[in-house]
């Protein structure tokens, strides 16, 4: 029943809009005498506004990302999520009401009506949603749906863990396909149970080759070089994943764990942004760029020439880095160094670097250098704040001893980043680790807001002149 996901999830999507839709009906025609609609309602005019009004709902729904994991929903939450979403709905309807000119100055005339759109909305929402994820619910508990899994662990906790899971799998839906080791002499109990299907560097083929959709690890919490080496391999994998916690990170709380197991697991957050943020984050670089592109177009002519004057050698230089899910591309820049600069090999530029020209030296100083990379935010390659990309040289380098960097690959580079303004250009492959921990602090706390602040401080450093 893999295929048909995509059907299962229409029938919620169905299911919120005829709510959406009977609620404003029946809004509109009970209280067509505040000016809403005319006395003769049933016309092309009000089914589409209906209609409208029911697809606003659904959209909504989508960019906040409730759609999602559809077979994971919480029917208790998609309770207080539904009240809260259609007060916000019905108060959003009184304030047009305010804005109506020609509507009674009247306002305690408008309470009962938007109470009733409340009630209307919430009731019937509720009732056709709680359908669906009981539907949705019985599909699951009959084995129609469900999802491939794996456990990764070869000592007794991962024996109990699958006991755990075992004994609530009619709920969970999880198909457990083996198990993988992570110390090969300890997995004899396990492979009674579970088949192993190799040793955890092999993850990646793995949930390939066998379609996995949801990962258990289940190693002891204190070995965290091992559980980051495992997080590695599956940074690129759609997958869901879950970690067996200790009681420090759970008195921490600075994680979200999960005991529908009977074990506390922590679940580890693969959707960094909610869609609409997403969308909007997309929106605001493409304006960007397009902006600095057209109104920057005479300062672009004159480092271009300022550049030609300096040194021998073109006024663009690309060289090709990694972005989004490791995939290559090239960047661009102004020139800011001689066209010989790494004839000795790849080399990381730093304080009074010969390498460098004078103009280039001013550039760097101010980040013009890195104006022409407005046009890779504008083609999708870099976003305006995201971790700066990397060649795949240095990556190597880095990943020998943290090999969370593939961390860093699930988002669009940007021109800046939280590490750079917090740390500053890295000299050195250990610097480059150091500066690390901050691109990871960003992308576990993703937001608009976060990108905002991001934002600023580069502009206070351009305008300190920090840059180097």
């Amino acid at each position: 029943m893999r295929s048909n996901r995509s059907i299962h999830a229409y029938k919620l999507v169905f299911a919120d809009f005829l709510a959406a839709f009977l609620a404003w009906c029946y809004f509109s025609l009970s209280h067509n005498n505040i000016g809403l609609v005319a006395a003769d309602s049933l016309t092309s005019g009000f089914i589409s506004q209906s209609l409208a009004v029911a697809s606003f709902w659904v959209v909504l729904y989508a960019l906040l990302g409730r759609y999602r994991h559809i077979f994971r929903l919480s029917r208790f939450r998609e309770f207080l999520y539904l009240a809260g979403i259609s007060a916000g709905g019905a108060f959003t309807i009184f304030f047009a009401f305010l804005l109506e000119e020609h509507l009674s100055d009247d306002y305690a005339l408008y309470y009962r009506p938007i109470f009733s759109y409340f009630f209307t909305h919430f009731l019937l929402g509720l009732v056709f949603k709680m359908v669906v994820l009981f539907h949705f619910k019985t599909l699951v508990n009959e084995g129609k749906v469900y999802f491939n899994a794996i456990l990764v662990g070869s000592n007794i906790n991962a024996q109990e863990i699958y006991r755990e899971i075992d004994k609530h799998n009619h709920y969970l839906g999880l198909k457990f396909l083996g198990f993988m080791q992570s110390a090969p002499s300890q997995s004899d109990h396990l492979q009674e149970q579970l088949p192993c299907l190799g040793s955890f560097h092999q993850l990646p083929d793995v949930i390939r080759h066998h379609k996995i959709e949801e990962v258990v690890i289940a190693i002891e919490p204190s070995e965290h070089r091992q559980i980051e080496q495992i997080l590695s391999y599956l940074e690129s994998e759609n997958v869901r994943i879950y970690i067996l916690a200790d009681v420090y990170q759970i008195l921490l709380g600075s994680v979200k764990v999960i005991h529908i197991f009977g074990s506390p697991l922590i679940v580890v957050k693969r959707d960094l942004m909610p869609i609409w943020q997403q969308i909007l984050k997309r929106v605001f670089d493409v304006a960007s760029a397009l902006l600095v592109l057209v109104l920057f177009l005479p300062l672009y002519a004159v480092l271009g020439i300022l550049v030609k004057l300096s040194s021998p050698g073109p006024i663009f230089f690309s060289q090709e880095r990694v972005g989004l899910h490791g995939k290559p591309f090239q960047i661009f820049k102004f020139r800011s160094m001689y066209t010989d600069a790494e004839k000795m090999g790849p080399a990381l530029s730093s304080d009074d670097d010969p390498r460098v020209t004078k103009i280039g030296r001013f550039m760097r100083k101010v980040r013009l250098d890195e104006l022409p990379q407005f046009y890779n935010v504008l083609i999708g390659d870099m976003s305006l704040v995201g971790p700066r990309p990397e060649r795949q040289f240095f990556i190597d380098l880095i990943m020998q001893e943290a090999p969370h960097y593939r961390h860093l690959q699930r988002v669009r580079p940007g021109i800046t980043s939280l590490g750079q303004v917090k740390f500053g250009y890295a000299q050195n492959v250990q610097e480059m680790i150091r500066r690390l921990k901050y691109d990871v602090l960003y992308i576990e706390n993703m937001s608009l807001a976060m990108d905002f602040r991001v934002l600023l401080y580069t502009i206070k450093i351009i305008i300190e002149g920090r840059g180097k």
